[in-house]
This record gives structure tokens, C-alpha cells and sequence, in this order.
């Protein structure tokens, strides 16, 4: 018995596989997921992400290093490559907080906004989010990846999930970004692909079909819940509001191949809103240091 016991003390822990979600501006919050998981001496054995999750995921799974992701990210956000691009804002405007001229120019913006809502099929270049990859991957490619890197995306107009693993990383990450309606699809290899959300915004089930026997899947959900609050006021409102709901719900489903499921309070904040970064982080860091206790017992059972 006294044999059995010291075995089980030199037992290798068990490792895991990484599911990081979508959510824009909220998946900030991995990059305190991984702080916190480096300080506990903890480094996941492949990533599975989707959409902004795959952008972070890819950038650390090339230089897993929590701290100089950060730094990448922050930068990039403090530069002015983001304000390159405009993304569509329908959000409805308090006019107690704006004077007439702010007014007139938030509408006018609307309105060139649905102008070509209403004559394409997306209002955004999808080639920006294939820049953006690349400049902050440093051009580089998924064989250059240190821990196995996978990314979901989705095919158009078939609507199925495809897993990416090798080829073009920055292309790959801009597929896996690429909402519906706001960029147009992307081609790779003869095939067209938009955003992984749609099918794995909280890629949990991705990440157990590749965990290997006896590995753990931990998930960190950064998806909002709707508001009570902000009820749509248009037809794009409503159906982002109905595509919304229908996305809390397949995370409820996707939750359920997680064995630790990190869900920092991202709050209701919108997709495309990065203005508070610090703040991001720090919930991601709050919400695994209260899942670490559990993790490190499940790895070593």
C-alpha cells in the first residue's frame, strides 16, 4: 500500500486543453485568464479558440509568455491602427450627453451605415482583420507555434465548423473573426469562411473532440448576456438583439464539455468596445483565481 502511494505522489498532473471564446472586446479578459494560470506554474497543451479568442490564443500560443501578450495587445490598442477602422456603432444616443452638432453626426454615420447594410452584405473590409493578425502575429505562421494552435470558423454559405490547425495563421484568425454583416466572408484556398462564433463562440466541444485520454478542457466563457436595459430600437438592433439570445444559448450547450468553466463579468459591454483593457483583464484574473483551487485538484487526481 505504501508503494501505491508514493506512485501516485510522482504521477505526472494531468494536462489541458484551452477553449477561449469570442466576445470582442470582452475577451480581454483571457489575457488575465493566462496571467493567473502562469503564476500557478500552468500552461495549457493545445488552445482552441474562436474569434478574438483565436487571435490571443494564437498570439500566445507563439510566445507563451502572459506578460509580453499584454504588452502586444495594449500597444496595439494604444496605436492607431485600431481607429483605421470604423466599426458600424447602431447604438441608440442620449441626447441630454450630446450637442446638436454630435447628434447630427451620429446620425449621419447611421445613416452611411445602413446605406451599405442595404446595397452589400457586409459594411467592413474583411482584409483589415487579416492586417491586424498578421502585424500582431508577426507575420508569422502555425508552423512557427510553440503550443498546438486550433481555430474555429465557419463555411459560407454552407454554415458548417471547420477547424484550422495549419496554413496561413493571419488569414485563418480573420476567418474566425470575420461577423457576419459587418465583414465579408474570407477566402482561403477556394472556400469562404466568417466568424467561429457562430457555431463555437465558446469552443468547448472543439476542445474535447482534440483532448487527448485523460486531459481536462477548460473553457473560459467571455459572452454578455442581453440587457434588460437597452431594448432595440431598429431592425439591425433587434436582430442583433435575437442573434444575442440565441448565442447565450448555444454557450449553455457548449458549457456542458467543460471541466473548469472560467466566466469573467464582462458585464453587458458591446463587441467592439475596447476602452477599458485594464479593466477586462482584471475581471479574467478574478474569474480563474477563484477556479484555480478546483483546476489544480482535478489535474492531480
Amino acid at each position: 500500500m505504501v508503494w501505491w502511494k508514493y506512485w501516485q505522489s510522482k504521477k505526472q498532473p494531468r494536462g489541458f486543453v484551452l477553449a477561449l471564446g469570442g466576445g470582442g472586446g470582452r475577451g480581454l479578459a483571457h489575457l488575465g485568464v493566462l496571467q493567473v494560470l502562469e503564476e500557478h506554474g500552468l500552461k495549457p497543451d493545445a488552445i482552441v479558440g474562436t474569434s478574438i479568442g483565436a487571435l490571443f490564443g494564437a498570439i500566445y500560443a507563439l510566445e507563451p509568455d502572459a506578460a509580453v501578450l499584454k504588452s502586444r495587445v495594449l500597444s496595439f490598442l494604444n496605436s492607431n491602427e485600431l481607429g483605421s477602422l470604423q466599426l458600424p456603432d447602431f447604438a441608440d444616443n442620449d441626447d441630454t450627453n450630446h450637442n446638436w452638432l454630435s447628434r447630427l453626426a451620429a446620425v449621419a454615420r447611421q445613416s452611411v451605415w445602413f446605406t451599405r447594410a442595404a446595397r452589400g452584405i457586409a459594411v467592413a473590409d474583411v482584409n483589415y482583420l487579416v492586417k491586424l493578425a498578421d502585424v500582431l502575429c508577426n507575420g508569422r505562421n502555425f508552423s512557427d507555434i510553440t503550443i498546438p494552435l486550433y481555430i474555429t470558423a465557419v463555411t459560407f454559405p454552407c454554415g458548417e465548423c471547420h477547424i484550422f490547425s495549419k496554413g496561413d495563421l493571419s488569414r485563418s484568425i480573420a476567418a474566425s473573426m470575420a461577423i457576419p454583416g459587418v465583414f465579408n466572408p474570407l477566402e482561403i484556398n477556394g472556400e469562404h469562411y466568417v466568424d467561429g462564433a457562430l457555431s463555437s463562440e465558446l469552443p468547448a466541444k472543439e476542445a474535447r473532440m482534440i483532448a487527448k485520454s485523460g486531459q481536462l478542457v477548460v473553457a473560459v466563457n467571455v459572452g454578455a448576456r442581453p440587457s434588460e436595459i437597452d431594448k432595440p430600437q431598429h431592425v439591425i438592433g433587434m436582430l442583433d438583439w435575437a442573434n444575442s439570445v440565441k448565442a447565450l444559448y448555444l454557450r449553455q450547450y457548449k458549457k456542458e464539455f467543460a471541466d473548469i468553466l472560467i466566466e469573467p463579468l464582462v458585464g453587458f459591454r458591446q463587441w467592439n468596445d475596447f476602452s477599458n483593457p485594464e479593466q477586462e483583464i482584471e475581471r479574467g484574473r478574478l474569474a480563474a483565481l477563484e477556479k484555480m483551487p478546483k483546476l489544480i485538484a482535478l489535474m492531480h487526481e
